[in-house]
C-alpha cells in the first residue's frame, strides 16, 4: 500500500489540497447533513460489521437504511428499477463522501473555513428547530395561544388614499405651484371628478399609489411621514390642503378606510398553528444554547478590546 502523504497544518493545505478545497468545503456540508441526519455512526470494535451496515469508513458505519435511502433516490430519479452496477455507484458515492468529510475534517474546515461553518452552525440550528417544530400544537393549545396573542393577530387599519401631485421648482415657481395646488383642493371638494382634475391640473408622479387598501406604513413609503399623517386624519371621502414635500405639493383624499379589526380563529387557523410553532422552535433553540453555554468551559475577557 503506498506511503500516505503528510498531513498539512490546518491553515496551510498542500497546493494539490488547496486545488481540492472547494470540494472538500461541499462535503463538509453534504457530511455535516448526513450527520445531523445520523447517517454515519461509530464503528463497534472488531473487523466484522454489524448487521445494521454495509460499510465503514474510519470507524464509522454506514447504515443499512440510509444506504437503501439513497438507492431508493435514485431509482426514483430514474423512473425505474436499477442494478448491481448502480447500487455500487450509490455506495462508492456515500463512501467517498465520508472519505472528504473526514479529510475536511482533518484539515480543520469546520473550525477554520467560514462557509462550512455556518453550514454547521445553520444544520445544528435545523436540527433543533425541525425538531420542536414536529410537534403539531392540538386544537386546544391553538386555541388558547390564539387567545392570549389577539393584539398580534389584530389586522391595522387599512386606508384608501390617492393624491395628485403638483411640482413645484424648478418645474413651476413655488408661489405658482402652491397656487395650483389649492386649484385642486378646490375642485375636489366641489365635486369634480378625481381624473380630469389630474388631468387638468397634476403631474406624472414616478410611484403612483396604488388604487388599493394599504396599512399606514406602506402608505408612507409612497407619500412620506408628513403627507402619510395628513392622510390618516382625513374622513372618507375627504380632501387634504396642499402638503408641501421635497417633491412638490399632495392634495390627498381619502376614499374609504378598513378599521382594525381581530380575525376570527377560523380565518386564520393556519396563521396561528405556524405562528405558535415557530415561537416554540425558538424557545427550544433558545433552552438548546443555554444548555450548551453551561457544559462548556466559556471564559471571556474582563474588558472587551
Amino acid at each position: 500500500m503506498p506511503e500516505a502523504s503528510p498531513i498539512q497544518p490546518a491553515n496551510r493545505p498542500s497546493p494539490r489540497e488547496r486545488r481540492t478545497l472547494v470540494l472538500l468545503g461541499v462535503g463538509g456540508a453534504l457530511g455535516l447533513t448526513l450527520a445531523a441526519a445520523g447517517v454515519m455512526s461509530p464503528a463497534p470494535g472488531g473487523d466484522a460489521l454489524p448487521a445494521s451496515a454495509v460499510a465503514s469508513v474510519g470507524g464509522e458505519i454506514l447504515r443499512v437504511e440510509e444506504y437503501e435511502r439513497a438507492v431508493q433516490a435514485l431509482a426514483n430519479d430514474r423512473r425505474g428499477p436499477i442494478g448491481d452496477k448502480e447500487k455500487r455507484h450509490v455506495l462508492d458515492r456515500l463512501l467517498e463522501e465520508e472519505l472528504l468529510v473526514q479529510r475536511g475534517l482533518e484539515l480543520g474546515l469546520a473550525r477554520h473555513d467560514r462557509r462550512v461553518r455556518g453550514d454547521i452552525v445553520s444544520a445544528v440550528i435545523q436540527l433543533v428547530v425541525s425538531q420542536a417544530d414536529a410537534q403539531d400544537p392540538s386544537p386546544a393549545e391553538v386555541e388558547a395561544f390564539y387567545e392570549e396573542q389577539l393584539d398580534y393577530f389584530t389586522r391595522t387599519g387599512r386606508s384608501w388614499v390617492r393624491q395628485i401631485l403638483v411640482r413645484g421648482p424648478p418645474k413651476r415657481t413655488e408661489e405658482e405651484a402652491a397656487g395650483r395646488a389649492r386649484e385642486v383642493a378646490l375642485a375636489l371638494r366641489e365635486g369634480e371628478d378625481f381624473e380630469a382634475v389630474d388631468e387638468r391640473l397634476g403631474d406624472p408622479q414616478i410611484a403612483p399609489l396604488p388604487a388599493d387598501y394599504l396599512p399606514a406604513p406602506k402608505l408612507r413609503e409612497y407619500l412620506g411621514p408628513t403627507a402619510t399623517r395628513a392622510a390618516l386624519v382625513l374622513e372618507p371621502g375627504g380632501v387634504s390642503d396642499p402638503v408641501r414635500s421635497a417633491s412638490g405639493f399632495h392634495v390627498l383624499q381619502l376614499v374609504d378606510r378598513e378599521q382594525s379589526r381581530v380575525p376570527s380563529l377560523a380565518e386564520i387557523e393556519d396563521e396561528v398553528r405556524a405562528e405558535l410553532r415557530r415561537r416554540a422552535g425558538d424557545r427550544a433553540l433558545r433552552e438548546y444554547l443555554d444548555e450548551l453555554r453551561e457544559r462548556a468551559d466559556v471564559r471571556v475577557v474582563s474588558e472587551l478590546p
